[in-house]
């Protein structure tokens, strides 16, 4: 599974979050998208990579502007009680 986090300059509301969150959805097969207009970022969780320029494309499309991209493997974090689990 990939992460891939997101730098987006102009969300300023929840509406702003929710708008990138359904763009991303309805252009890739994603696992969970999740905006944060305080952090100006975007998660997104995806068992396959995903086209950077459709991204980008993607971002620009809803107004607001991508700044970077960072691609990062991700592994679910275990909870408290995990250890019980065997």
């Amino acid at each position: 599974m990939q992460q891939y986090t997101l730098k987006i300059d102009g969300m300023m509301c929840g509406m702003c979050e929710s708008h990138v969150n359904e763009s991303i959805r309805n252009a890739f097969s994603v696992k969970k998208v999740t905006s944060s207009q305080a952090k100006g970022e975007t998660i997104i969780l995806t068992e396959k990579d995903l086209d950077e320029k459709k991204l980008k494309e993607t971002i620009d499309k809803t107004g607001y502007q991508l700044l970077s991209i960072s691609k990062s493997p991700y592994e679910k974090k275990k909870g408290l009680f995990s250890f019980l689990k065997k």
